[in-house]
């Protein structure tokens, strides 16, 4: 009886750890959503979003884009990174963006495609290798609230310094059921990669992933 006090002990500690941990990490994501850390960079990088089937950039593109180029108008960055999307399909989230950055007035020649890729991690791998081959170090990363963090530590991961820049700080406007789904979502996101490399079962993985990435 003794031990199966112990191991029921045990499993409540744990249990609890768990909820302290994940409730610190959406802490986390709520924080870096109401801040906008821009400042003097070598490039701002836009991180892909839906593209619309006629080939225009969907709402959330469109407004990160629109964000990232007031970054460059205001001289915080000399290059203008689109992330996101298979490379060499000419509707990825990437060239969508170039596309709509260029025709908001940023030079054809500031612009620097880093597609091929399908999720944050691989975008934040993308960039990192485009940046390193130029000695970039630094970069402004825009993408809508909630997601900075997890851009922020997958960027950070890749050996960039990163100034995380919301397409808004106002996340209160965000209904609250919507908040706390996206929220947790979000730490699903961050917690699955390290999951997968700690062995978790595949199934398990791949089903955080799907959801991660299945959209609202």
């Amino acid at each position: 009886m003794r031990l199966v006090r112990y191991v029921s002990l045990a499993l409540v500690s744990l249990a609890l750890a768990v909820v302290v941990i994940f409730g610190l990490l959406c802490l986390y994501i709520d924080y870096y959503a109401r801040q906008d850390l821009a400042q003097q960079a070598d490039a701002v990088v836009v991180l892909g979003a839906l593209v619309l089937p006629s080939g225009r950039p969907g709402p959330d593109l469109t407004t990160r884009t629109e964000h990232a180029v007031g970054l460059y108008q205001a001289g915080l960055a000399p290059r203008f990174i689109c992330a996101g999307g298979v490379r060499d399909d000419a509707g990825s989230a990437a060239s969508v963006c170039r596309s709509l950055a260029i025709s908001l007035g940023v030079p054809e020649e500031a612009v620097v495609l880093a597609d091929g890729s399908a999720d944050t991690e691989e975008d934040a791998h993308e960039v990192a290798m485009i940046m390193s081959q130029h000695g970039w170090q630094t970069a402004i990363v825009v993408s809508h609230p909630l997601h900075m963090y997890r851009a922020k530590l997958f960027f950070e991961k890749e050996g960039l310094v990163v100034y995380t820049s919301p397409t808004t700080t106002d996340v209160d406007a965000i209904p609250l059921p919507w908040r706390t789904y996206y929220t947790i979502r979000e730490g699903a996101g961050i917690l699955w990669p390290y999951l997968e490399q700690a062995g978790f079962p595949p199934d398990w993985t791949a089903a955080l992933q799907k959801w991660v990435y299945a959209g609202p």
